[in-house]
């Protein structure tokens, strides 16, 4: 009998499909969960009890008939808050957003139902998406499954926390500036953000036009390429996405890493690493070694520029997208997304102007010197061991600054670059909250990064524990 705690979102795809569960079961469990664990996560903004229900008996009825919907078919899923449906309430995190109802559904979405999912309902998120903490003043903060005196990343904290404690088989996200990677680091799951436009971002809330992303939180990589493959490809609706084919990616999960060289960059981004972090980090990049990849020292050139070119977008692009309602309703943000939004008004249109013009040849510049020398680069996906909420807010005093810039240290620059970057669980600290190795690829490298998320999984059982919130 399958055990929801214990099953990857794979294992319930094939128990499904075998007929050793029914979708009512599974989803059952989950909303079981959901009610129970949401009062001390505070995962969830809105249970859709009925409306899961609905699709995971009629996912039954269609297995009876001996159809299938496809690769989710009856698989319990849930999404950050700020991808549209029509006549269902995305509020974004935010007061301004409160009743608000999309008239069309976000392209991921229609993607996941088409595929056979079943909608838990929306998840928790920073306010607007700006932020990595995961504190909202209107829902109140997403606690960390570890520990719920800790962070569980963001801005897609919902998504991180509802995963690990295994509310959900799988999540969606988005990551601007390392939105996606950092809730799974910070709650020991993966999260991959795929290739700028390789997953469409139609019927998504926008950030940052140059820098949004949309991608999947799971629990293994098989959980990754399933989804993976479900969201990814063109969408006429989303003249970003791009053209580039869509590999099989669950086909080519085995290539393992034998032959394959490992970046380790000698500057920036161990330059302010927790010992305790590099510990673990040191032994993943051991394990991957043991399966036979190679590790070599690499530079990354424009390393420290490239978070700020990375702000510059964002905060430009923001504060363009928020104007009207900093101007006219600055009372519903909450003081620390209204001073981010607004951060893009003291931003020149020159450096805007040049950020945006640098970025291909940056991107060039970063391809040629690393992945000339390497098939992937490993980075710590965040710098520092998992901050409380305490530490993190925005009474937290100065230091509290220099934490949140800690966090995004080692993840920012590759949402600027837009090449795809993936957490993989490698162990807990001291205190038991997770640390996460960051494996960096080429521009449709994806296939390659799950193949080594795969190998190293298969070596370790890091991705198998359970959170004592669970």
């Amino acid at each position: 009998m399958l055990d929801p705690r214990h099953a990857s979102l794979s294992e319930a795809a094939r128990a499904l499909a075998a007929g050793e569960v029914s979708s009512e079961e599974l989803t059952r469990d989950c909303l079981e969960r959901a009610h129970r664990l949401n009062a001390t996560l505070n995962c969830f903004v809105r249970i859709d009890e009925a409306g899961a229900l609905e699709a995971a008996t009629l996912a039954d009825r269609v297995r009876a008939r001996g159809k299938r919907l496809g690769p989710l078919h009856g698989v319990p899923v849930a999404l950050k808050d700020m991808f549209y449906r029509p006549g269902r309430e995305t509020g974004s995190g935010s007061r301004l957003r409160q009743g608000h109802r999309g008239a069309a559904e976000a392209s991921v979405l229609r993607r996941l139902r088409a595929a056979g999912a079943v909608s838990l309902g929306e998840l928790n998120m920073t306010e607007f998406a700006l932020g990595p903490t995961g504190h909202n003043e209107l829902h109140g903060p997403c606690r960390n499954p570890w520990n719920p005196a800790h962070i569980a990343g963001g801005s897609s904290s919902g998504s991180g926390a509802a995963l690990a404690a295994r509310i959900a088989f799988g999540t969606l996200g988005s990551d601007t500036a390392g939105s996606i990677r950092g809730p799974a680091c910070a709650n020991g799951v993966l999260g991959l953000k795929p290739t700028y436009g390789r997953v469409s971002r139609a019927g998504a809330m926008r950030l940052s036009w140059s820098m949004d992303h949309v991608g999947p939180l799971a629990r293994t990589a098989e959980d990754l390429a399933r989804l993976l493959a479900v969201i990814a490809g063109p969408d006429p609706q989303d003249p970003t996405a791009s053209a580039h084919a869509v590999p099989d990616y669950p086909a080519r999960l085995g290539a393992g890493v034998r032959g394959l060289r490992i970046g380790v960059p000698e500057n920036f981004f161990f330059e302010e690493l927790d010992p305790a972090v590099g510990t673990l980090i040191e032994a993943a990049l051991g394990v991957l070694e043991r399966q036979g990849a190679r590790r070599v020292a690499v530079t990354v050139p424009d390393a420290g520029q490239l978070t700020e070119l990375g702000r510059t977008l964002m905060y430009s692009e923001a504060t363009a997208l928020h104007g009207h309602f900093l101007r006219t309703r600055p009372e519903e943000y909450s003081a620390q997304v209204r001073a981010r939004a607004a951060t893009g008004i003291a931003i020149p249109a020159a450096a805007y102007l040049e950020a945006l013009q640098l970025r291909a040849p940056v991107l060039r510049r970063f391809v040629e010197a690393v992945f000339s020398r390497c098939e992937l680069l490993a980075t710590p996906t965040l710098a520092l061991a998992v901050p409380t909420l305490a530490a993190t807010d925005v009474r937290g005093g100065p230091q509290m600054w220099h934490t949140i810039a800690r966090l995004v240290r080692c993840v920012a620059p590759f949402s600027y670059l837009g090449v795809p970057a993936l957490n993989v669980p490698v162990g807990f600290t001291a205190d038991g909250l997770p640390a996460g190795l960051q494996l960096v690829g080429r521009p449709f490298a994806e296939p390659r990064l799950l193949a080594a998320a795969a190998a190293y999984q298969a070596a370790t059982d890091w991705h198998t524990r359970l959170p004592p919130v669970s």
